[in-house]
């Protein structure tokens, strides 16, 4: 068989990073060591990618590459000269390989590890690199520029937390009741990450990966089974929905983004944003006195998905949430976004205004683009150059990196 052309080559290696996370948590459920099911598991997809271009994609994918993994990890368990107590047990267990990879099961599974990633004893920060590393199957190299931290410096990181999770004997299991507050968060925040990966990819040349989305989504459901009252996850789940529902407009025919103001919202997912609001108003219900971040932000979402049109937007409402939202989490990327909103209510200059007074967002490439854009619309088509090619040379998916060009372009003939 030919070797598969570029296109084909990487939609099979997105096949199987995006199954080998969930055979990654089965095999941690069943060893309990997080580098020795990784290093199954990397070995699995290195044979798939080898094997599955001159044979073809098996019919069950997962299936193929769990019991690939499961004899690679029974191998280097065996190769231990004097194996303990618990890697024989799981050695029996892997030899065993019943029906303990059903998809309920599967669903516990990548809970666990979402718990185990996010641990309270680990640091926030290296929860959060373990997450995109395990969960997002982002690269080291990936995960350290994400977070703008050296390689090497990365590296050690995540070797740390492998080891105090192994040392420490951290449990791998969904906590119980008393401990889910600790962790929650940290939870939350992990699977927001793997949705954000998923609806806006910040490398390659693909800007969606809807298996990511569509997992995170999978998995904040599963959270609301778990803690159906929590505002948190009532927010979370409904910021999702509310943005997904917008997935067959984001992007022209070409692949090429649409702009929020420019889409067509014939094509917005009614289902979604029905659900989504609804649990909006049990979130804001659920948290009278002190806004939940999530449940916010999933209101803000709310306006832009129930106005019939961009100009109708109430613009109002929009920055009124977004004064509650810097109330308990005031970031960069959250005054990034409410001064768009700003612009729109108030004009380009007053939402420049807003951009300009913002720290710490050289290395954000958004915010040079919201920058450029509003320079355009006053006609500083110079500085609108500029600004363009500051977020031309920061790190993006290729077809953001496409789209700025255009506008570049457009800057320059303005």
């Amino acid at each position: 068989m030919t070797r598969p052309s570029d296109p084909a080559r990487a939609a099979l290696v997105r096949l199987v990073r995006d199954e080998g996370r969930r055979v990654l948590a089965t095999l941690v459920r069943v060893t309990g060591d997080l580098q020795l099911a990784e290093d199954a598991v990397q070995d699995a997809t290195v044979r798939a990618l080898e094997a599955w271009p001159r044979t073809g994609v098996p019919p069950e994918p997962r299936a193929w590459l769990t019991l690939a993994a499961r004899r690679r990890a029974i191998d280097l368990l065996r190769r231990e000269s004097a194996r303990t107590g618990k890697e024989a047990e799981a050695v029996s267990l892997l030899d065993r390989g019943d029906s303990e990879d059903a998809p309920e099961v599967l669903r516990d599974d990548m809970l666990r590890l979402i718990f185990t990633c996010c641990h309270p004893s680990l640091s926030f920060p290296t929860r959060v690199a373990l997450a995109l590393r395990t969960l997002c199957g982002l690269s080291t190299v990936e995960v350290g520029r994400a977070l703008l931290v050296p390689e090497a410096t990365m590296t050690k990181r995540l070797t740390r937390a492998k080891e105090k999770i192994r040392t420490t004997a951290i449990p791998y299991r969904v906590p119980a009741d008393h401990e889910l507050p600790d962790r929650l968060l940290g939870v939350a925040a992990v699977v927001y990450l793997l949705f954000n990966e998923g609806y806006s990819a910040t490398a390659g040349e693909d800007p969606l990966r809807p298996a990511l989305v569509e997992e995170a989504v999978r998995l904040a459901r599963l959270l609301h089974e778990v803690m159906p009252g929590e505002p948190s996850v009532l927010g979370l789940l409904a910021l999702m929905l509310l943005q997904d529902s917008r997935r067959e407009a984001r992007h022209g025919p070409d692949g090429q983004p649409v702009l929020l103001a420019e889409q067509d919202r014939r094509r917005w997912r009614r289902d979604l944003i029905a659900e989504g609001v609804v649990l909006v108003g049990a979130g804001l219900r659920r948290c009278p006195d002190r806004p939940d971040p999530y449940v916010v932000q999933a209101a803000i979402a709310a306006c832009h998905a129930l106005a019939p049109t961009w100009e109708e937007t109430d613009w109002t409402a929009v920055l009124s949430w977004y004064a509650a939202l810097l109330s308990v989490h005031d970031t960069p990327v959250v005054r990034l976004n409410r001064a768009v909103a700003v612009g729109e209510l108030r004009g380009d200059l007053a939402g420049l205004a807003e951009l300009d007074v913002i720290p710490g967002l050289e290395g954000y490439p958004l915010w040079h683009a919201a920058r450029a854009e509003l320079l355009l619309r006053l006609k500083r088509a110079g500085e609108a150059r500029t600004a363009f090619a500051a977020a031309l040379a920061l790190p993006q998916n290729g077809v953001q990196h496409a789209h700025l060009s255009r506008r570049l372009d457009a800057a320059a003939s303005a």
